[in-house]
């Protein structure tokens, strides 16, 4: 288990999640560590397996969404096989499925979610409100109720703190009206063609986020796609709306947290040995469904 890395390269960044280093001018090698956050919190507790986990189910999806948008993935990725092999090996604990090599990206301040379903945060504003994030919705719907038609909802993409809903009007002023236009289109086509793949496996997404960002001008996918740790999964076999739903997400987790009553300011509270084996097990049902 590997909670924080530390590889013979230029540290550039440790984020929630992953460790970023310098590999050389074009290219990053990237950790997915087994840390997890919630509520833009850093827990002290990992979760055994989950770096690896990430890091195989994104590189599933890229290579499945490469029809849809370019990532960052180098075309001759298998040329650094022996390197990242040769670093995991340095390093206690770490499997060479959670450590990759990346190209370099100016990466838009900005997560792209589309929501299908009506739950999470949504899920309270629709509430308060009758809208998420500025969509209005029709009245009378139900927690985690399917959403005819996936709506596109931004998010800020905080360094610290919690991330922030905002308008697209503020996307718009953040990255550019062309930008946004482009990153909401593609956003939802990710989201479809993944929920066409996972509906076949009997899984829904509820809703999920992507990140992109610009490598020689063009939009690319980067950083993680639809994993447990950025979207919803629910098991098509269980779905009834009116309820939570049974998940293969970080949803195990938050809901430990909320009856806590923890104020989702760190320091993150320690989460039981029950609650990790529930979560390192659900990713591991993901991943096999998925992948399959």
């Amino acid at each position: 288990m590997v909670s924080e890395s530390h590889l013979d390269l230029k540290l550039i960044k440790r984020g929630k999640v992953r460790d970023m280093y310098e590999l050389d001018e074009e290219h990053l090698v990237v950790v997915t560590s087994d840390r997890l956050s919630a509520f833009d919190v850093v827990l002290p507790t990992a979760v055994p397996g989950k770096g690896a986990v990430l890091t195989k189910l994104t590189r599933f999806w890229m290579d499945k969404l490469s029809g849809v948008v370019k990532n960052h993935l180098p075309k001759d990725r298998d040329k650094y096989k022996d390197l990242l092999r040769d670093l995991a090996a340095l390093q206690q604990g770490m499997s060479a499925d959670q450590i990759e090599v990346v190209r370099k990206a100016k990466v838009f301040p900005i997560e792209c979610v589309v929501r299908g379903y009506l739950a999470g945060s949504g899920w309270k504003d629709y509430q308060q409100t009758g809208a998420v994030c500025g969509h209005v919705l029709k009245p009378g719907l139900r927690q985690c109720d399917w959403l005819r038609d996936p709506i596109f909802t931004p998010s800020t993409k905080a360094e610290a703190g919690h991330d922030e809903n905002i308008s697209r009007e503020k996307m718009a002023d953040i990255v550019g009206a062309e930008a946004a236009r482009k990153l909401e289109e593609i956003s939802l086509a990710l989201y479809r063609a993944g929920r066409e793949h996972a509906s076949q496996r009997e899984i829904i997404i509820a809703d999920t986020k992507f990140e992109f960002g610009l490598i020689d001008g063009e939009i690319h996918l980067v950083d993680e796609v639809l994993t447990p740790d950025s979207s919803r999964f629910w098991p098509a076999e269980h779905y009834e709306p009116g309820r939570d739903q049974p998940s293969f997400d970080k949803q195990i987790v938050r809901n430990y947290l909320s009856d806590l009553g923890w104020d989702k300011t760190p320091p993150g509270p320690t989460l039981p040995f029950m609650i990790v084996e529930q979560t390192a097990f659900a990713y591991r049902q993901i991943l096999e469904r998925l992948t399959r």
